[in-house]
């Protein structure tokens, strides 16, 4: 085991904390529905096109419906994760709008914005989250950025706050 010892009058070197939006598109909602708030939701724009790509996949229109972003308790962290298509708004979310008029490569929904719906007690742990799509040889889903975020499991799909 190595020991470091720093003279009197040293400080500890800084500790340089690695950006994790680095290198990303990241998207401003075009419209928000809802009670606005100074911290909403935003995405990438890897999450825009697979969301679009999804949304083609089910047979679900921008028109038509959106993606439900949310927590419930559970998880190893405490708080999960979870996304899924719905039909429509509930009373009191927060809709977000991203890319309407942005093309996205192999983009099926011909550049028609998509929905974001956040229900108010989910919106309190997600206000400033930017939600990415990641994919890699090893891995291959959305990454939730959540600055509320105080520790997470090894898998990312929970936390605690």
């Amino acid at each position: 085991m190595a020991m470091v010892t720093l003279a009197p009058g040293t400080s500890a070197p800084a500790r340089v904390e690695k950006d994790p939006l680095a290198g990303m598109t990241v998207l401003e909602p075009d419209a928000v529905e809802g009670a606005p708030a100074p911290k909403g939701i935003r995405i990438t724009r890897n999450a825009l096109k697979r969301i679009r790509v999804a949304m083609a996949k089910e047979g679900i229109t921008p028109d038509a419906g959106g993606l439900r972003v949310g927590i419930t308790g559970g998880g190893c962290s405490g708080l999960s994760y979870n996304i899924r298509f719905d039909s429509k708004a509930r009373d009191r979310d927060r809709t977000y709008l991203f890319g309407q008029d942005l093309e996205t490569p192999g983009d099926p929904s011909g550049a028609r914005a998509v929905r974001i719906f956040v229900d108010p007690k989910s919106f309190l742990y997600l206000a400033g989250m930017v939600l990415d799509f990641e994919e890699t040889l090893m891995r291959q889903g959305f990454n939730f950025i959540n600055p509320n975020s105080t520790k997470s499991c090894g898998c990312g799909s929970s936390f605690s706050a």
